[in-house]
């Protein structure tokens, strides 16, 4: 179709088609972008889940052959095997993946200004390999809890510059510090009794995501991670998978709390 003055026009049906194709590309690209950084979560999850008072993990335990990025797979793929014994690596197979999936899912379906949802996909990225570790080895490493916490708090301040003002981006800075000063807390006057210093600098991020939106919403947040913690520990009793005297391990409810209050309050 021609318009009026003569010149080439565009067919409605070509804008048609190309639009639908466009709005279809994107969510593809992004997770096949999300998926391509599933190796170094893996090598993430293999070098850490180890017991706190060993080095962390360079190669097979079974064959010592060296595991890292410059020989992916099978290793860090999804079959998670050795190459050269087959022996299981790190995280079980689809485990990395699927809960990689789940992170990428959060930010997309949560609400708030970009450099928010940035921050908390950010925080949800070093999740991944936290959680694992942590549901593993009953461990959250210096080098994933650091980064995720200085990197979710510093893209808070970028959302806080960018237009919302800085009364959130205090309320979150207040938040972390509150949060994670009361789970340190805990560790000190209680013991193995209260909770890690590890799920302290992961309240850090936590507290920062959640503060962000509101105090009500951090101890929202907060009492449906200790739910989740409270219901995962009855059925694993009533199952005899446990005992009263075991240890369970608080970072996975704690990044699942908060991802899901975050979706539920900002939907």
């Amino acid at each position: 179709m021609r318009r009026p003055d003569g010149g080439a026009g565009v067919t409605t049906e070509r804008v048609r088609r190309t639009g639908p194709v466009a709005e279809v590309r994107r969510p593809v690209v992004r997770l096949l972008a999300a998926l391509a950084v599933v190796p170094l979560l893996r090598l993430a999850v293999a070098r850490y889940a180890v017991p706190p008072d060993c080095p962390d993990r360079t190669a097979c335990d079974g064959c010592a052959a060296p595991i890292g990025l410059d020989r992916p797979l099978p290793a860090l793929g999804p079959a998670a095997r050795c190459p050269a014994c087959r022996a299981r690596v790190g995280a079980a197979p689809a485990v990395v993946e699927v809960a990689l999936l789940v992170a990428v899912a959060v930010p997309v379906l949560a609400g708030g200004v970009p450099a928010a949802r940035l921050a908390l996909a950010w925080w949800l990225l070093w999740a991944v390999p936290m959680t694992v570790v942590d549901a593993m080895a009953h461990r959250l490493p210096d080098r994933l809890t650091w980064p995720a916490a200085a990197g979710a708090w510093a893209l808070l301040g970028v959302a806080a510059l960018t237009g919302t003002g800085a009364d959130p981006w205090i309320r979150a800075t207040a938040a972390a510090l509150a949060l994670g000063g009361g789970f340190a807390a805990t560790t000190l006057l209680l013991g193995r009794r209260g909770f890690g210093l590890g799920d302290a600098k992961l309240a850090l991020g936590a507290g920062a995501l959640l503060g962000w939106y509101g105090w009500p919403v951090l101890v929202a947040g907060l009492v449906l991670a200790l739910l989740l913690a409270g219901a995962t520990g009855v059925a694993l009793l009533a199952a005899r998978r446990v005992r009263w005297s075991g240890h369970l391990p608080f970072g996975p409810f704690l990044v699942l709390g908060t991802a899901a209050t975050l979706v539920l309050v900002t939907v």
